[in-house]
């Protein structure tokens, strides 16, 4: 959401923002539907006013025993006309505000310009792929021939994009969630939340996830109840509605939690294994902070997420995202990127985000300085700190040994594997 005062002020700054994702100019359609709705409400405030000096004349006149007959029938007219006319000032509010909730986020000055992932820019890099002697095997093989992953049986029972993990693999799966978790509370001042995993559709807006991305959500069909896409959702709406005092910011908070995706969008792309599935585990974290401080917050909570790879020991890689790849609600994004040896590539295993007043708009988010009367909005950010099948992934292919086909376990996760040096073949 956008303030539209900034709009009317300046219209071509946000046209030619929004331009770099590659959009036709909105602001003249916004300021024309900005202005029939402050038509209306204007009109609608010199009816109300009427009225109400009619319907004191009317009891003046009624004191002095006078016949107000000829003025009440003015104020019933009025009232009919207010009528029609608040309907109709709902409906043009509506517009605007529909209007509004289509267009993405204003980037920030600094991100690359381009239309697509293809013109991402490489930030850093951390370790060095291993060189292999044999063609890798990928996630799926290793897993299987463990028997410690099954497709079949998990398509028999819920279709295709799911995976029943056991034994070892259930147990890594669980091992990272927690290894996530702890270095997120202990070294990141992150606050560990249990939200819920079923939100209504003002918490799905408030994220801008709806009404844009409805078709990738899975909804209750007899309540207003979503499965969350991500608890980036539950963690953000925490502070919707809310006033801050800003000596209580930067609030951090980090879960553990399923998530849902239709995944409408990807047909045809990852269909084989875990990297794209209907249901998976990710720790998300996200930030709420005053806007001086976003900028700073944004990099701290990108170097959280890279911590955690660096001490799983794999390589991987930040970029910042292109203003054609930046998404919906975003200003400006970091991906992390590790690296998976069967398809020799970095694969995206954390997307943090800056949206600055994007979301707190939506949510009504505000904060406050200390003496201070006048409000202003908070500024949110997210960021996967990290996907946990993405990492299961990394962590089979990169720790695979092809001499007995089982999977090493990396050094920082042995104490929440009972000291487990390697996971072999059931």
């Amino acid at each position: 959401m956008f303030d539209l005062r900034a709009i009317r002020k300046n219209p071509e700054q946000f046209d030619k923002n929004w331009a770099r994702r590659g959009l036709s100019a909105q602001s003249s359609e916004i300021l024309a539907l900005d202005e029939a709705n402050r038509g209306l409400q204007t009109e609608l405030q010199e009816l109300l006013a009427a009225r109400n000096e009619k319907s004191k004349e009317i009891g003046k006149i009624k004191s002095a025993g006078g016949d107000a007959d000829a003025i009440m029938a003015e104020v019933s007219s009025l009232k009919d006309k207010i009528a029609k006319l608040e309907e109709q000032q709902k409906i043009a509010d509506e517009a605007v505000k529909t209007k509004l909730s289509g267009i993405p986020n204003i980037l920030a000055e600094d991100v690359p310009d381009g239309p697509d992932e293809d013109h991402n820019v490489e930030i850093r890099k951390y370790g060095t792929p291993k060189s292999l002697n044999s063609i890798p095997k990928d996630h799926v093989d290793i897993g299987e021939a463990l028997g410690m992953m099954d497709f079949a049986n998990a398509a028999k029972m819920s279709g295709s994009r799911f995976v029943i993990l056991n034994a070892g693999l259930a147990r890594m799966e669980r091992a990272l969630a927690q290894f996530f978790l702890d270095t997120h509370t202990s070294e990141h001042g992150l606050t560990e939340v249990s939200p819920p995993l079923l939100v209504k559709s003002d918490a799905l807006y408030g994220t801008n996830q709806l009404p844009k991305f409805a078709d990738d959500l899975f909804k209750s069909s007899d309540t207003d109840h979503w499965l969350i896409p991500t608890s980036e959702v539950s963690l953000t709406n925490i502070v919707a509605e809310e006033i801050i005092d800003e000596e209580d910011l930067p609030r951090r908070y980090t879960a553990f939690t399923p998530c849902f995706r239709k995944e409408a969008g990807s047909a045809g792309k990852d269909t084989r294994g875990m990297i794209r599935q209907h249901q998976f585990y990710k720790v998300e974290m996200v930030s709420v902070t005053t806007p001086d401080k976003s900028i700073e917050e944004h990099e701290r909570m990108t170097g959280c997420a890279e911590n955690l790879l660096k001490k799983l020991e794999l390589p991987f890689r930040t970029i910042v995202l292109c203003a054609g790849d930046t998404g919906f609600g975003a200003s400006k994004t970091y991906d992390l990127e590790v690296w998976v040896p069967s398809q020799e590539t970095y694969r995206e295993i954390s997307s943090c985000s800056n949206c600055w007043d994007f979301q707190a708009r939506r949510m009504n988010a505000r904060c406050r300085a200390k003496g201070e009367k006048d409000t202003k909005f908070v500024h949110t950010l997210n960021g996967s700190g990290l996907a946990i099948g993405r990492a299961l992934v990394a962590v089979m292919e990169n720790y695979y040994d092809p001499a007995d086909g089982g999977v090493f376990v990396p050094e920082v996760l042995k104490s929440y594997m009972g000291g487990l040096e390697k996971i072999l073949s059931c």
